[in-house]
């Protein structure tokens, strides 16, 4: 009998001290917010939360169809990228060119990478325009991650496509929605900019530098009203932008 009530002394003790513990953990825990913990916790990085890619499935799936139907031919000039692509209209600026516009909205180079043998390889493009990484660092990543991710698409290219396809990386946009993200967008551009100056099938396609006026900001009635789009004014620098790139694709007969 006194083995078990010094048993039952023992686990009414353990219990005792578990409930102490946890009300002083909840006390520390009020103490520390009402001390300004949470404004610490508030000022820290924002991450943006991860996106699934499977969520242009079928957007995805609208480009095979244009495949199968024979409207996006093998051999043409492929577009690709963010909703810069998606709104370009292709037959209007390009009129002499077969163009394949892949431009998913929102989205950033890893769904390019992620979808690549469906968006890319399946339409063996004699060049490719890709225009990707404003929505990225939109959603706080690096210059050093758009980057990586650059090298990774012109590394699938390389290993899927004939060696002589040329990349040309449309420079990340200067808009007055991301003004303040300017000094990330700039390193992005930079790094990128020396892939394409020290390899012969890189192209850099400058659209920074005419999209900002004479104050060094970006020029207002290039976009449209929500200051990230590009209205015809814009999309008009990035058409002579690159248009000096189009010989190289096959002409429409």
């Amino acid at each position: 009998m006194d083995s078990v009530l010094r048993n039952q002394s023992t686990l009414i003790e353990r219990v005792l001290n578990m409930s102490i513990s946890r009300c002083l953990s909840v006390v520390c825990l009020m103490a520390l917010s009402r001390s300004g913990l949470p404004q610490l916790v508030a000022q820290g990085p924002t991450v943006a939360a991860a996106t699934s890619p499977e969520k242009w499935e079928t957007d995805i799936q609208a480009f095979e169809k244009k495949i199968i139907g024979g409207t996006s031919k093998p051999g043409s000039v492929l577009f690709i990228g963010s909703s810069s692509i998606r709104k370009w209209d292709l037959p209007k600026w390009f009129p002499d060119h077969q163009s394949i516009n892949h431009g998913f909205g929102g989205s950033e180079i890893s769904d390019s990478l992620y979808f690549f043998d469906r968006a890319v390889t399946s339409v063996k493009p004699s060049l490719i325009l890709l225009y990707a990484g404003d929505n990225d660092i939109g959603k706080g990543k690096t210059a050093e991650i758009v980057h990586q991710d650059f090298r990774k698409f012109v590394k699938l290219v390389r290993e899927k496509l004939p060696p002589q396809t040329t990349v040309a990386f449309i420079a990340i946009k200067p808009s007055i929605k991301r003004w303040n993200l300017r000094e990330e967008i700039v390193k992005a551009n930079s790094l990128i900019a020396k892939d394409c100056e020290a390899d012969a099938t890189l192209e850099y396609v400058d659209v920074w530098t005419p999209m900002l006026g004479d104050d060094g900001t970006p020029t207002p009635d290039l976009f449209v009203k929500d200051g990230l789009h590009l209205s015809d004014k814009g999309y008009q620098i990035w058409t002579d932008a690159v248009m000096k790139l189009m010989p190289q694709a096959a002409s429409v007969k």
